[in-house]
């Protein structure tokens, strides 16, 4: 019985110790798509159930970017992306990523702007994380789930979710609304790589109806750190105002099921409402309780009630 006893005990002990190696494994690889890049974007449609349909172009281009971890708790890990133009004399507030472990709330994308908050069980994310993928002006994108994977030295994690249209198609297609995203991130031996296969879909009462398929490739190359002196400069300048975003955006969150945007206000779009904010705040120098005051009362004249 003593023997049965202690091998029991060694057993949990060894689990334990497994696990808490696999979470660190976790935290390392998500940590390690911070740093300073150069990024190529490939994309090109795939196939298409409709033989009439004319596909479009490839879409090929290249930025300069750096990622920057915003926080680092044992459960979360935020990084905040940033463009670098014109050598290294133009910024602007890209994407941000919050990872989250073992997160039994998310927000799914529906369609037309719109996300449904959806609760998961317990063993639904067990040992997963989550992706939570924000836009330009901190409203969400898309929020995904997958189990990072640690062998024969390649990290990996893959999810599947849907999404709005990308940026590169937004303003230019209305002929399907959904993108369900067949993500693929892992790490290089010089950065990593965001590879996609993706389905353009056509949503509506009736269902989904697929209009064509996409790959996309990614890749974020390693690049030398001392050409984003300005962009460093410049985050250090804004991020008060950024972090101000998104705790009030934390707050609309919390306080809905169910969130839709309008496409613009006043003729204009959101991002371009809180850049003008970002601006008024750095001139005048607005307090924390300023910024969120302004930020809230531009979020909610977006907001469209559910139908």
């Amino acid at each position: 019985m003593k023997k049965l006893t202690l091998l029991f005990v060694l057993l949990l002990f060894a689990s334990s110790i497994s696990a808490q190696t696999k979470i660190d494994q976790d935290r390392e690889a998500i940590k390690a798509l911070a740093g300073f890049y150069k990024v190529t974007f490939n994309y090109a449609e795939t196939f298409s159930p409709d033989d009439d349909y004319k596909f479009h172009e490839r879409h090929r281009s290249s930025a300069k970017e750096i990622a920057i971890i915003l926080e680092d708790s044992p459960k979360k890990i935020v990084i905040q992306h940033l463009l670098v133009m014109r050598g290294d004399s133009m910024v602007i507030k890209h994407w941000r990523e919050d990872w989250t472990y073992e997160d039994t709330q998310i927000l799914a994308y529906d369609k037309d702007n719109a996300w449904k908050k959806v609760t998961l069980s317990v063993n639904d994310v067990k040992g997963k994380w989550t992706q939570k993928v924000f836009q330009v002006d901190d409203s969400p994108r898309y929020q995904a789930i997958g189990t990072w994977v640690h062998v024969d030295g390649r990290h990996q994690w893959q999810s599947n979710t849907d999404s709005p249209l990308p940026r590169r198609e937004n303003t230019e297609r209305n002929d399907y609304n959904v993108l369900n995203r067949g993500n693929n991130l892992y790490l290089t031996a010089n950065g990593w790589m965001f590879e996609q296969d993706n389905k353009k879909i056509i949503r509506s009462e009736s269902g989904d109806k697929l209009l064509a398929m996409e790959k996309g490739m990614e890749e974020f190359i390693k690049t030398d750190p001392k050409s984003f002196g300005y962009a460093q400069t410049w985050w250090k300048q804004k991020q008060a105002f950024w972090k101000d975003a998104r705790e009030t955006w934390d707050v609309v969150f919390a306080e809905t099921n169910y969130l839709k945007l309008v496409p613009k206000v006043d003729d204009k779009l959101l991002y371009e409402q809180f850049f003008t904010l970002e601006d008024q705040s750095a001139k005048e120098n607005w307090s924390s309780a300023k910024n969120k005051e302004n930020i809230k009362k531009v979020i909610d004249s977006y907001l469209a009630k559910a139908s």
